[in-house]
């Protein structure tokens, strides 16, 4: 039978969502705490692949296991797993039923802040000017649509396409100092969202223009953009499937 896990995690011990050698990662852990609660070797895929720091409040992967679940299998996987990963829940679902692959929508949140605060510079972007919401918000309006964002996809990389239907993008303001970009799209790119958020905040400082902006999607081309922002900012928030997975 194959189940889904509903989890979230605080992505500032790791590097990234995927197993690599030599370093920790998030699906290493819980793969570990799986199979030693299980008594079998469990392998788990996730819905998407999160980057060095970044974090998630809302993820998903799944596996497989031929039996029932025990019915405390949550509660000990949090016992098990370090304090920075929790497992919200777990569904079963179809045997065809794929974390990443049928994904309907991912959403993330990005958060900047503009005044030096010792309580949130490991989450969001300390960036000590204010920035221009407006202008911000003008040419985040030239990302809601379908099309290549390859300039702001990491270079080298093995996708076969580059085209990604964005169905929402706008920064809002969360306290005086502290922005949200919230934006959504049935797929992201490697570094998509970081590299976007930091072209718009050259247009908040008034480096380059919304129209410029919009040109420099319109380019496809990675080096036209600005520099990424940094990844202690970004939060996976939401992934949307069909309802028709879940059992």
């Amino acid at each position: 039978m194959r189940y889904f896990l509903e989890l979230a995690y605080n992505g500032k011990n790791y590097f990234g969502w995927q197993i690599q050698p030599n370093q920790i990662s998030v699906q290493e852990k819980i793969e570990y705490c799986l199979s030693t609660i299980l008594r079998e070797n469990i392998s788990i895929i996730g819905a998407g692949r999160t980057d060095t720091g970044v974090h998630a409040k809302k993820m998903y992967a799944h596996f497989d296991f031929d039996e029932i679940l025990p019915t405390d299998l949550e509660k000990k996987l949090n016992a098990f797993l370090p304090q920075d990963i929790s497992i919200d829940k777990i569904h079963l679902v179809t045997d065809e039923a794929h974390a990443r692959f049928d994904a309907t929508s991912r959403t993330y949140h990005y958060f900047v802040q503009q005044r030096k605060n010792p309580f949130n510079f490991d989450s969001s972007w300390q960036i000590r000017n204010d920035l221009d919401l407006d202008l911000m918000n003008e040419a985040a309006k030239s990302l809601i649509k379908k099309a290549d964002f390859g300039s702001f996809a990491k270079l080298h990389t093995d996708v076969k396409t580059n085209i990604c239907d964005v169905t929402q993008a706008i920064w809002t303001i969360e306290n005086d100092h502290l922005l949200k970009f919230e934006i959504s799209a049935d797929r992201f790119l490697r570094n998509m969202v970081r590299a976007i958020v930091g072209t718009l905040v050259e247009v908040g400082q008034k480096k380059i223009t919304p129209k410029e902006f919009n040109e420099i999607i319109d380019k496809k081309d990675r080096k036209f953009a600005g520099a990424s922002a940094p990844s202690q900012g970004l939060f996976l928030v939401d992934v949307q499937y069909p309802t028709t997975i879940f059992i």
